[in-house]
């Protein structure tokens, strides 16, 4: 007969580190089993993952609210014409389709020096969360710079590498991509930034790009990679390139700081 004072759930013994981490450590076990919770938290993490990839992003409802934030918009599609497609053909995700060329050529094509391009990608909870609120910095400091832009392009099934035909398209310097990450288990609503510089369709590859990843609440914060990106465009437009050839250096200054502290006994 089983001792009613005896716990149901046998502790881990790292459970005093689950605070510093999302990841599933220290879950316990009920028997040769998961407790509940877990076996709950674990299919509700995946319910999330899956729609943040199938649901659609309501794009008329961002240009409306950046509409109203006084941003203007261009709403453009990939060849890829459905979530299907675009999930199978990442290819297509990288090309404009025949309408949105043809819309990209009726838009006033006058010289500018950088395009915002915004792209569904694998995460519409990404962008649905977090696009608005970062371009409501990002834009402001571009134009206080004395930075010509476009309209912002909204672009649906986009993959990465869409940013290069609309830079091209306004011979613009600088490409900065704002797109929804391929979701994980602890963060389906996890935006990317990829920044180019010179950006070419069908020349730029991904060694040309940097990315900014993991901006979330529970992750990267918007100043903080409004800072990231902020540097990488100083430094791109002084060395005249971006990608591999370009490092974030924030990263390393603060990691430095942090480091020389945690190192007191060297002091």
């Amino acid at each position: 007969m089983s001792n009613n004072n005896e716990p149901t759930i046998a502790q881990d013994p790292w459970l005093s580190l689950k605070q510093f981490t999302p990841a599933r450590i220290a879950l316990g076990r009920a028997g040769i089993s998961l407790p509940t919770r877990a076996c709950l938290d674990f299919q509700l993490a995946h319910a999330l993952a899956r729609d943040a990839v199938n649901i659609p992003l309501d794009f008329a409802g961002l240009e409306q609210r950046l509409k109203k934030e006084g941003h203007q918009t261009l709403t453009l599609q990939t060849q890829a014409e459905n979530q299907t497609v675009y999930l199978q053909r990442p290819d297509l995700g990288r090309l404009l389709s025949a309408s949105a060329a043809a819309c990209l050529r009726r838009n006033a094509h006058l010289p500018v020096d950088a395009v915002v391009v915004v792209a569904d990608g694998l995460s519409s909870t990404a962008i649905e969360h977090h696009a608005e609120p970062f371009l409501r910095l990002l834009l402001p400091e571009l134009q206080q710079r004395g930075y010509r832009l476009p309209p912002v392009c909204l672009i649906k099934h986009g993959r990465v590498a869409i940013g290069d035909a609309v830079a091209e398209h306004y011979s613009a310097r600088l490409c900065m991509v704002l797109i929804g990450e391929r979701p994980g288990l602890s963060s389906p609503d996890s935006m990317g930034i990829y920044f180019t510089y010179q950006a070419r369709s069908g020349i730029s590859t991904d060694a040309d790009r940097n990315c900014i990843s993991n901006i979330h609440n529970n992750g990267l914060s918007y100043q903080q990679a409004l800072k990231k990106l902020l540097f990488l465009v100083n430094e791109a437009e002084k060395l005249q390139l971006s990608g591999v050839n370009l490092k974030d250096e924030t990263t390393d200054a603060t990691a430095n700081v942090q480091q020389k502290q945690a190192n007191f006994l060297l002091d």
